[in-house]
């Protein structure tokens, strides 16, 4: 059953746009996180423009993000001081990635730097989250101890602050930074970072995980709403209808996702979702390199002068 995108300016099958959502939603389910760093390559593997792609795709991830931050936020798995801190800097992120990416629309580099951010970024966190997994797989096989975590530099910055709900006591400095990274990046890719962002905030800051994910996705919700909203107002490239397919799919895939990941060890959800962007980072490069043409559409969007 065919339908037509009034922004996107192509028609697509709805069946299988609902089942990319599904699918995605699935994975978002099973991992824990936003899926845009799926979701958006699909949509651009099956001809919607980077452009349309990651707009689009910003309103179906603030969607899938609001049931989860809310299901978190009532067991009280949500540092308040820490989600605040982190949208300060994601907030701002969020509006400088916009205007980034409407630069380079105008200059007709948008669908190139899309391309190259997915293949670099995706192929390198693919590779270390990987890597890690297999790691940490092969040490729960010999039966040994994780290694023990110590403080590093980041914890010697200045302008501390308490956090009671995390217990921990963190310069303000790297938790504004870590926000605009990820609000930059999700304005231009179209993804809400978690894959980044969690790992970042275990490993780096020393969030405890009781509070990390919860905490992640209230970032998530606020900077691709707002992402949204400025590509809506300033770029007009929307598909509200492309959305509303996606979120349906995605909100019954992340029901079964959900249950699935409930069933496998952490180690091995690590390294599945490792070989899983690593995998979506490779298919890029190739398509870049071999098929450039096909995976670029080569059309204008309207642009006002």
């Amino acid at each position: 059953m065919q339908l037509y995108l009034p922004i996107a300016d192509l028609p697509v099958n709805v069946l299988l746009v609902l089942a990319m959502g599904a699918a995605v939603g699935f994975v978002s389910g099973m991992f824990g996180i936003g899926g845009g760093f799926l979701m958006t390559p699909l949509l651009i593997f099956i001809g919607i423009t980077p452009a349309v792609a990651v707009a689009s795709v910003t309103s179906h991830i603030a969607a899938s993000s609001f049931s989860g931050a809310l299901s978190y936020w009532r067991r009280r798995a949500i540092d308040p001081a820490l989600a605040s801190v982190l949208l300060c800097g994601g907030v701002t992120g969020t509006a400088l990635g916009v205007w980034t990416f409407t630069q380079l629309r105008a200059l007709g580099q948008l669908d190139l730097m899309i391309a190259l951010s997915y293949v670099v970024l995706l192929t390198t966190v693919g590779s270390l989250m990987f890597s890690e997994g297999l790691r940490a797989l092969m040490r729960t096989r010999r039966g040994a101890l994780p290694p023990r975590r110590t403080h590093n530099w980041i914890h010697g910055l200045p302008l501390k602050m308490r956090f009671k709900r995390s217990k921990i006591y963190l310069s303000i400095i790297p938790v504004v930074v870590v926000g605009i990274v990820i609000g930059f990046i999700g304005a231009i890719m179209g993804i809400g970072g978690g894959f980044i962002l969690v790992p970042i905030m275990i490993y780096l800051l020393r969030v405890p995980t009781s509070t990390v994910i919860g905490t992640s996705m209230v970032l998530t919700l606020v900077t691709m709403l707002f992402a949204t909203m400025l590509h809506a107002a300033t770029n007009h490239l929307v598909d509200a209808v492309l959305a509303l397919i996606l979120m349906i799919g995605g909100v019954t895939g992340a029901q079964f996702g959900a249950r699935a990941g409930q069933k496998i060890r952490g180690e091995q959800l690590r390294l599945l979702l490792g070989l899983l962007i690593l995998s979506v980072g490779i298919r890029f490069a190739i398509e870049l390199v071999i098929q450039p043409s096909d995976l670029f559409t080569i059309r204008e969007l309207g642009v006002s002068g």
